[in-house]
C-alpha cells in the first residue's frame, strides 16, 4: 500500500527567495572569516606553512616535508592548490590571503552543490505534495526551487559549518567533494548522462585527491544501490546495468588517484570509554544544530516513503549516516561530521512542507532571542575592549587575554554594523505580515548564523587571531633568542632542534620566528633546542649533559598551561 505523501503545500507557499538577497547573504558568509587573519592553530597552520614551502620550491610537491616530516593531515590535492595560488599571486597579495583563494572557490561549490542536489531531489515523483481536489497545489519546479533554497538557508544556519568551512585545508576540500558527489547523484537519480557522471567523478575526485578515498567509495557505492532501484520523474527506470557502469568509473578514479597519491590511510580511533561518548553524542548536537532536529523530523513524517524507497529521503540520509559512523570511528570526530552537513541540511528542508504552524513560530522566536543575545554580547564586549566600559567585561578580556592591545578598525566596524542593521531589518520584515512561503521559518536561522558569523570575523578578529594565532608566542619566543644573542640572528649554519612539537607549532616557528627547525635525528649538533615539556618525546638524557642550559622559558598570552622551553648549548671546554 502506497501511503500519500506529507507534504501539503500550495502554490503560494512556492514562491522564490529573492535572488539578490540570497547571493548577498552567500557571499557574505563565504568572504568573512577567509582574509584579514593570521593561520589559526592546528591544520589551518600547518597546511599554510606546507603551501608556502612548495611554492617557494623548498620541498617537492608529490613528497613535501616540512623540517624533515611529512604532513598530518590526510591529502595532498589542497596543498597544491594553496601552493599554486601562493606562486601565481606572488607580489598581489601576502601569501596567507592568496593561498585561500581557491579555498573561496572550493566553499562556493559546497553552496552551490548543495542546493543543485536539493533542488534536483525535489523534482522526484515521491518528493512531490499532495494534489489538491481544485488545483492549486505547488507546481514541481516551483516546489523544487523552494526546497534547494530552504536546504541553502539550513546549510548556513548549522553551527558546526563556520569555522572549519574557512580554514585552507584538506576537510574543506574533502567537504566540497562530498557536496559535489551528492550533488552529482541527485542528477543521476533525475536524469543519467554525462553531465551527472562528470559530477560524480568529480566529486570522487576530490576526495580522493583530499585523504577519504574510503569515504568516497562508501558514498559512491550507497548512490549506486539508491539509483539501481530509482525511477526519473517520467517514469523510466534507471537501470542497474547503466549504474554499474558509472560506479565501475568512479572507483576505478578512487583507486588510480588514492594509489597515486598514497591516500590509502585507515585511522580507526573508536570510543574509549562513555564519557568519550558522551563527547561525541555532545558534539554531535551541537555542531549539526539545527539541522539534525529538523533531519530526524523529516525521517519521521516520511517514514513511510522512506520505506518504499524514496530517494529525495534514502540518499541524503545516506549521505548523513556515513560521515556521522565515521565520526564515532575516527580522528578528529568534528572534521568527520563536517561532510555529512551538506545531506543534513537536505534532509531538513524536506521537514518544513510537513512543520506546523506553531512550530514553526517556535524556531523563529528561539532564533531571534538566541542570535539577537549573542549579538548584544558580542556588541558590548567589543565595546568594554575599545572604552574599557562595562568594566567588568574589560576586567575579563584583560585577565584572559593579558598583553593583549585593542586597535580600532574602522572598516570592520562598519562591516559589523551594516549587518546588525540587515539582521534588526530581517526581523522585522519577519515578524511582519507576509505572504506564507516554505522558507521563511530557516530565514532567521541563516541570517543570525551569519550575522555571529560576521561580528567575529570583524569586532573580535584582533582579538581571537591573538587567543588562536601562534604569533604571540613565536614573538616572545623570538625576542628571547635575540636577548641572549644581540645580532638578533642565527649563526650561519645554526639550527634549532624540537622536542615534543607538533607540526603546526613547527611550521609557525619557521614562519614567524624565521627560526631553522629540525627534529631531533636531523640535528645532534644544533646549539639550540626548543622544548615542549608536555608533549610527545623521548629525550633521554640529551639535556642532562652541562652543555645544555636552559634560556628561557615562554608562556602562551592566553593560557599559562602552554609553555616552551629555550635550550642553548654551549661549547665544551
Amino acid at each position: 500500500m502506497m501511503h500519500p505523501s506529507p507534504a501539503i503545500v500550495a502554490q503560494a507557499a512556492v514562491r522564490p527567495l529573492p535572488r539578490k538577497v540570497l547571493w548577498l547573504l552567500c557571499a557574505v558568509y563565504v568572504l568573512a572569516g577567509f582574509f584579514g587573519r593570521d593561520p589559526w592553530r592546528g591544520d589551518d597552520m600547518q597546511a599554510f606553512a606546507f603551501m608556502r614551502e612548495i611554492a617557494l620550491g623548498q620541498t617537492n610537491w608529490l613528497q613535501p616535508t616540512l623540517a624533515g616530516l611529512g604532513p598530518d593531515t590526510p591529502g595532498l590535492l589542497p596543498l597544491w592548490l594553496g601552493a599554486g595560488a601562493i606562486w601565481l599571486g606572488q607580489g598581489w597579495l601576502s601569501m596567507e590571503a592568496t593561498s585561500r583563494l581557491p579555498f573561496v572557490a572550493l566553499l562556493v561549490l559546497v553552496l552551490a552543490s548543495t542546493w543543485r542536489a536539493a533542488w534536483r531531489l525535489a523534482q522526484s515523483p515521491q518528493a512531490q505534495p499532495v494534489a489538491f481536489a481544485f488545483g492549486g497545489e505547488a507546481r514541481a519546479v516551483d516546489y523544487a526551487r523552494a526546497m534547494a533554497d530552504a536546504a541553502l538557508l539550513a546549510l548556513i544556519a548549522t553551527l558546526g559549518l563556520a569555522q572549519f568551512s574557512h580554514e585552507a585545508t584538506s576537510y574543506l576540500s574533502q567537504l566540497a567533494g562530498t557536496a559535489l558527489l551528492l550533488s552529482g547523484s541527485a542528477a543521476w537519480l533525475h536524469r543519467p548522462g554525462g553531465r551527472a557522471l562528470a559530477a560524480t567523478l568529480g566529486g570522487v575526485a576530490l576526495l580522493a585527491l583530499s585523504g577519504a578515498p574510503t569515504m568516497a567509495l562508501l558514498l559512491a557505492a550507497g548512490a549506486a544501490a539508491v539509483a539501481s532501484r530509482a525511477r526519473t520523474p517520467d517514469g523510466t527506470p534507471i537501470g542497474l546495468s547503466r549504474t554499474l557502469i558509472a560506479f565501475a568509473a568512479q572507483t576505478a578514479a578512487i583507486a588510480v588517484l588514492a594509489g597515486w597519491t598514497q591516500a590509502w590511510q585507515w585511522r580507526l580511533a573508536l570510543p574509549a570509554n562513555a564519557q568519550s561518548w558522551a563527547t561525541l553524542v555532545r558534539l554531535l548536537v551541537w555542531f549539526a544544530w539545527p539541522t539534525w532536529l529538523l533531519a530526524l523530523w523529516t525521517l519521521w513524517r516520511w517514514r513511510h516513503p522512506l520505506r518504499h524507497g524514496a530517494s529525495h529521503i534514502v540518499l541524503p540520509l545516506w549521505f548523513a549516516l556515513v560521515p556521522v559512523v565515521a565520526a564515532f570511528a575516527t580522528e578528529p570526530a568534528d572534521r568527520a561530521l563536517l561532510q555529512g552537513l551538506p545531506a543534513l541540511a537536505i534532509l531538513a528542508a524536506f521537514a518544513l512542507p510537513t512543520l506546523k504552524r506553531g512550530v514553526a513560530a517556535a524556531i523563529d522566536w528561539f532564533t531571534l532571542l538566541f542570535f539577537s543575545v549573542c549579538a548584544i554580547a558580542i556588541w558590548v564586549i567589543w565595546l568594554a575592549v575599545q572604552t574599557g566600559f562595562p568594566a567588568q567585561p574589560a576586567a575579563n578580556v584583560a585577565r584572559l587575554a593579558p598583553g593583549f592591545q585593542s586597535r580600532f578598525e574602522p572598516l570592520a566596524f562598519l562591516l559589523a554594523l551594516a549587518a546588525t542593521l540587515a539582521w534588526c531589518a530581517l526581523v522585522r520584515w519577519r515578524t511582519a505580515r507576509h505572504r506564507p512561503a516554505i522558507w521563511k521559518s530557516l530565514v532567521l536561522p541563516a541570517g543570525g548564523a551569519a550575522l555571529g558569523w560576521v561580528l567575529l570575523m570583524t569586532l573580535w578578529l584582533p582579538l581571537l587571531d591573538y587567543g588562536r594565532s601562534y604569533a604571540p608566542q613565536v614573538r616572545l619566543l623570538r625576542e628571547a633568542v635575540d636577548k641572549v644573542e644581540p645580532a638578533s640572528r642565527l649563526r650561519s649554519g645554526d639550527c634549532v632542534a624540537g622536542y615534543g612539537l607538533d607540526q603546526p607549532l613547527v611550521a609557525a616557528l619557521r614562519y614567524y620566528g624565521q627560526l631553522p627547525m629540525a627534529t631531533p635525528e636531523q640535528a645532534p649538533t644544533c646549539r639550540w633546542a626548543i622544548v615542549d615539556p608536555d608533549g610527545d618525546w623521548a629525550a633521554g638524557q640529551v639535556f642532562a649533559d652541562a652543555q645544555w642550559q636552559q634560556a628561557a622559558i615562554v608562556t602562551r598570552p592566553t593560557d599559562r598551561r602552554d609553555q616552551l622551553v629555550l635550550m642553548l648549548r654551549h661549547p665544551a671546554h
